[in-house]
């Protein structure tokens, strides 16, 4: 069994890869906050509780919804996937991107729902897509075991075609980039890399959490936009939006609400895990002329149970705004 550092220290040569591909700092800071910040309930980060780490609110939420009879449904809504078709209109896009199409998978906490994989990779094999992007929450809980998710994301990583870049979210250790980098995933780390058609080019930066670790930095993710290319930002939270729009970025995709996941009738989420507007917690928005779209995620948090918020996987098509 895979099992998170804490409370052993990180074995070195995993430090010494992960201070090669991050750098002091950003190691540094992550690792000093995951170490302070482990299987807490109450603080730290954007939001007050950490319900993902309430394992007793989970037992009693399983138990009200079994004395339902609702239980069976729950679950079985939450491995029924839907695929969303987002249009992403973006100024100065090139006339060769008209039509390039990103597939954004999120939060799939590989370790909560039996059977998530299997749902997941039945949906998005027959789909046409450009490149995958995924934003963030591989795992379930804020600490412990990372075996199973890992091995899971090993299992589902075939499934997708082409490039697959992704960010990392509040449930994810920094140990678990190494592994996950060598299925074939280019996480950017406050980083961008270029999107080419032709000789035009799309700008696709990432920065870490912004939510928990608070290890975002978007003036780095954002240090070589240029005015003519159009620039799209991953972020797991939507809690960047302002910072995003500040810097220029034309759009940003991002997940970590769920949605509400267990919502009223109406897709009404109970709680908003996020400190940014409520019509961000799911689907398109915009903000100060960027457009955004937060994912309601593949997966659950918590219990593995959804009403009135289907998991989705969207497919973004790019298109020149007006």
């Amino acid at each position: 069994m895979v099992t998170s550092r804490m409370p052993s220290p990180l074995p070195e040569p995993i430090r010494a890869r992960l201070q090669a591909r991050l750098g002091r700092a950003l190691l540094t800071q992550r690792l000093h906050l995951e170490s302070h910040y482990v299987a807490r309930v109450f603080g730290h980060g954007l939001t007050y509780f950490h319900i993902e780490n309430m394992l007793w609110l989970h037992w009693f939420i399983r138990l009200g919804f079994k004395m339902l009879g609702l239980y069976g449904r729950g679950r079985r809504n939450a491995l029924d996937v839907k695929v969303r078709h987002n249009r992403l209109p973006l100024r100065r896009l090139p006339p060769e991107f008209e039509g390039y199409t990103l597939l954004q998978v999120s939060d799939l906490h590989l370790d909560v729902t039996p059977g998530l994989v299997d749902a997941v990779a039945a949906v998005i094999k027959p789909l046409k897509y450009d490149v995958a992007v995924l934003t963030g929450d591989f795992r379930a809980r804020t600490y412990g075991e990372i075996g199973t998710a890992l091995n899971e994301l090993a299992r589902l990583r075939p499934e997708f075609r082409g490039e697959v870049y992704g960010v990392m979210g509040n449930h994810d250790f920094v140990e678990m980039l190494p592994p996950m980098e060598d299925m074939g995933i280019r996480f950017l780390m406050n980083e961008h890399v270029w999107l080419r058609r032709g000789e035009a080019t799309v700008c696709l930066a990432g920065v870490d959490d912004s939510h928990f670790y608070e290890t975002d930095n978007i003036q780095a993710a954002a240090a070589h936009l240029e005015k003519e290319v159009p620039a799209i930002l991953l972020s797991h939270s939507p809690e960047i939006y302002r910072k995003a729009a500040a810097c220029g970025f034309d759009a940003v995709l991002c997940g970590h609400t769920h949605g509400g996941q267990i919502c009223l009738p109406g897709g009404i989420p109970f709680v908003m895990n996020a400190r940014a507007p409520i019509r961000t917690a799911r689907g398109a928005w915009t903000y100060r002329g960027m457009v955004g779209y937060t994912s309601a995620g593949a997966g659950c948090s918590g219990v593995e149970m959804r009403f009135w918020c289907p998991p989705e996987v969207t497919l973004h098509t790019l298109t020149r705004a007006p």
